[in-house]
């Protein structure tokens, strides 16, 4: 599989059966992370990857009521870092970009081994320090909710995210993000 099939292959799926997530699965999705870009070289993406079982359900403690479906997850990836740990030049923060790059590789590489790499942003911050020890001068990003698709619709879904199971959800039109050598110029295809 390449970049662009991976890319097109990924989806947020909310539906999981089980699968067993190796040490070598987790070594090989930190790698690609490990290889990200990033302001001076410094990388400042952290991740714990929760396979645990027992540890898995104390996280679901920190799901807001919507992400009910993540408890069906083998793994939870905890993006987290803080701002001392990269470039600050002004008012610019760049560990929020450079860890979001790390954390696409890391989405991309679960795509192209076959499994789903799902962000949410519906979890406390607070609950999963305090379940998982991270000092409080971190900034927990993001969990990357991680298995593998299930055919068979989660039955706490509502409908809208049955809907996005069975067909990916509408992009907006490249002509409202994308410009081209000025704001509001589009290109002339």
């Amino acid at each position: 599989m390449n970049v662009k099939h991976a890319i097109v292959e990924r989806r947020a799926y909310r539906s999981f059966q089980p699968v067993k997530i190796t040490e070598e699965i987790i070594y090989d999705l930190a790698e690609c992370a490990q290889l990200s870009a990033s302001c001076f070289n410094n990388q400042p993406w952290r991740y714990i990857f929760v396979n645990n079982s027992e540890v898995l359900k104390e996280m679901h403690e920190a799901f807001s009521s919507g992400n009910k479906w993540a408890e069906n997850a083998s793994m939870i990836i905890v993006v987290f870092s803080k701002k001392e740990l990269d470039c600050m030049i002004r008012d610019r923060e760049y560990y929020l970009f450079d860890i979001g790059m790390a954390t696409g590789f890391i989405i991309l590489r679960a795509t192209e081994i076959g499994l789903v790499a799902h962000p949410i942003a519906g979890y406390s911050p607070k609950k999963t320090r305090e379940i998982l020890s991270i000092p409080d001068d971190y900034n927990v990003i993001a969990l990357v909710i991680v298995g593998k698709h299930s055919e068979k619709i989660n039955t706490v879904l509502s409908e809208k995210q049955v809907e996005s199971e069975k067909r990916r959800p509408k992009r907006i039109s490249l002509d409202k993000f994308m410009y081209i050598n000025k704001y509001g110029e589009r290109l002339k295809i």
